[in-house]
């Protein structure tokens, strides 16, 4: 059994020991808010105001029309406006245009007889995802292009439109915006917090090891689940003030719609804090150095949170083998939680899942860095 006396006085320890140390209280406010702020203005997955070089053979008021539907759309910008082939070449080469317009001499004639024009784009694409989604920009400009000129070239002969066989009306649900902050910012609180988390408990039983406390504790009736628990809890205490800061970061600097449970959210986030936080006392445990303690935390918990956990690449778009590997990542779960709560206003009846492989990890390492600590030296 645990005594609640010599838990609270480990915990009272620990606490006095992070007011003591401005670099500890630091790192663990002041950190895991700059790095929020950091990501959350650098991070972006939109595709805004690609750059555009033109190179208007034509220059008449037709071609001039063509080139306002893409200078006019919030998806381009143009750069410049060129006479020869080898200017759109080199802008390109130098990455200060990501796409080319290039219309024909003769585009205004054809549009005007009512034929078959082409009118060439060229699209870096050593970003594929990029390069494909500037694409489908051009495409949708060029095809509301074409459109209004059939409307028009009826108009003339006297006909009235053609009306789509099907009417597609497209309604976007959660993110009605379509602006990936609201996707970025919440995945992003979880994995901040899973370093965060494990990296200030890392060094707590690594640092009575190099300076030489640990002996005094050893000789003290203080259990080994005692030390466990108290040395968690003020950190644990700290983290939860992190999610409050994040939480208010993200509601008022990002402006993140929360449509689900405050109080569902810090339910859950008090969890994934307990086994992120026993992951790192676990990791102190069998370091001993402050030093490999911290290397190890951050190789366990950032590599995989930030490239595995789904916060910027689906899990379903990843090879079986690294799908099953995810399974293993507790910000996995996390982010699915923050995203559902957020986004999707969605409760426990969803988000059961999830929450209880949270819980399961949350006990199971506890319960591997009681076993793992031993009273001896």
């Amino acid at each position: 059994m645990l005594s609640p006396r010599r838990t609270l006085a480990i915990a009272r320890k620990e606490f006095l020991h992070v007011g003591r140390d401005p670099w500890s209280l630091g790192m663990a406010i002041a950190i895991p808010m700059l790095m929020l702020l950091l990501f959350g203005y650098a991070l972006t997955l939109d595709v805004d105001r690609v750059p555009l070089v033109i190179y208007d053979q034509s220059k008449t008021p037709v071609s001039r029309e063509l080139i306002s539907r893409f200078t006019g759309s919030r998806y381009f910008t143009a750069r410049a406006s060129v006479d020869q082939y080898k200017d759109v070449e080199r802008l390109i080469d130098k990455g200060d245009a990501l796409v080319a317009l290039v219309i024909p001499r003769d585009f205004s004639q054809m549009v005007s007889s009512g034929r078959r024009v082409s009118v060439q784009l060229l699209v870096d694409a050593s970003d594929a995802n990029t390069g494909q989604i500037a694409l489908g920009y051009a495409q949708a400009v060029a095809q509301d292009y074409n459109q209004d000129l059939q409307i028009q070239a009826l108009a003339r002969q006297g006909q009235p439109p053609i009306v789509p066989a099907v009417d597609l009306r497209p309604r976007v649900w959660y993110n009605t915006d379509l602006e990936s902050k609201n996707f970025i910012v919440p995945g992003l609180i979880a994995v901040i917090m899973m370093v965060i988390a494990a990296l200030l408990t890392s060094l707590t039983v690594a640092r009575e090891w190099e300076r030489g406390t640990m002996e005094q504790l050893i000789s003290t009736p203080v259990k080994g689940p005692e030390l466990v628990v108290g040395k968690l809890l003020p950190y644990w205490t700290i983290g939860m003030l992190d999610v409050v800061l994040a939480f208010l970061v993200g509601r008022y600097l990002y402006s993140v719609p929360m449509r689900g449970s405050e109080g569902l959210l810090f339910g859950l986030a008090a969890i994934f804090l307990v086994g992120a936080m026993a992951m790192g006392i676990l990791i102190s445990i069998m370091a001993r150095n402050q030093l490999v303690a911290s290397q190890l935390a951050i190789l366990t918990t950032f590599v995989p949170s930030y490239l595995l956990s789904g916060f910027l690449f689906a899990v379903s778009n990843m090879p079986h083998a690294i799908q099953v590997l995810t399974y293993l990542i507790p910000a996995t779960y996390f982010i699915r939680i923050l995203r559902g709560i957020y986004l999707k206003g969605v409760g426990l009846e969803i988000l059961a899942a999830p929450a209880a492989l949270m819980l399961a990890f949350s006990v199971t390492m506890t319960t591997l860095a009681i076993i793992k600590f031993k009273k001896r030296l």
